[in-house]
């Protein structure tokens, strides 16, 4: 059916918006598929830059699934992003960098921090409190291959100050150790 009104609209002059709401809704409809080759062919075959801008940020803003936002995070980052305001640019880099960190972590326990997937850092300290070592060690190699060279909202650093402050954390005695005598 979106194949057909997409057709229709090559026919007949269909208003901007229609062409959105029709573009973002085939959009969602193949990438809850998972048929990211075909999600890809749309958007390739939007001849407007800004609807087609329009449509990635439409969609992403509305939440999609894992390999979704990814894909949205990612195709907006390579394409359009000197497009992008500096705010949106870094919410949506955010967003790339935590659902690739995600996507790390083993698949039946990612719907516990799906919702921490546009802010990584709390995405590390909660796996950090949830004492998720081994996750945490994938995560800290993740970032750091993904912020080399990057122009992102945190940095190394501040990803090597979280890790330190909770290390000093679980060094912490809450009592004092008494010497035995003798």
């Amino acid at each position: 059916d979106y194949e057909l009104c997409e057709e229709w609209g090559h026919f007949y002059p269909v208003p901007r918006e229609d062409l959105i709401s029709l573009h973002r809704e085939h959009l969602l409809h193949l990438l809850e598929m998972g048929d990211m080759e075909k999600a890809l062919q749309l958007l390739q075959r939007i001849d407007d830059p800004g609807i087609c801008l329009a449509i990635s940020e439409q969609c992403l803003d509305q939440h999609p699934n894992l390999a979704a936002s990814h894909f949205l995070a990612d195709y907006l980052t390579a394409h359009f992003y000197a497009s992008l305001t500096a705010a949106r640019r870094n919410e949506i880099q955010a967003l790339y960098i935590g659902s690739k960190v995600l996507l790390t972590l083993p698949e039946l326990s990612r719907v516990n921090y799906f919702h921490l997937s546009s802010r990584p850092l709390l995405m590390l300290e909660q796996l950090l409190m949830n004492m998720k070592v081994d996750w945490v060690a994938v995560a800290v190699q993740t970032l750091h291959q993904l912020l080399t060279g990057q122009e992102v909202v945190f940095t190394v650093e501040d990803i090597d100050n979280l890790l330190s402050r909770y290390a000093e954390k679980a060094l912490k005695f809450p009592f004092a150790l008494k010497e035995k005598k003798s």
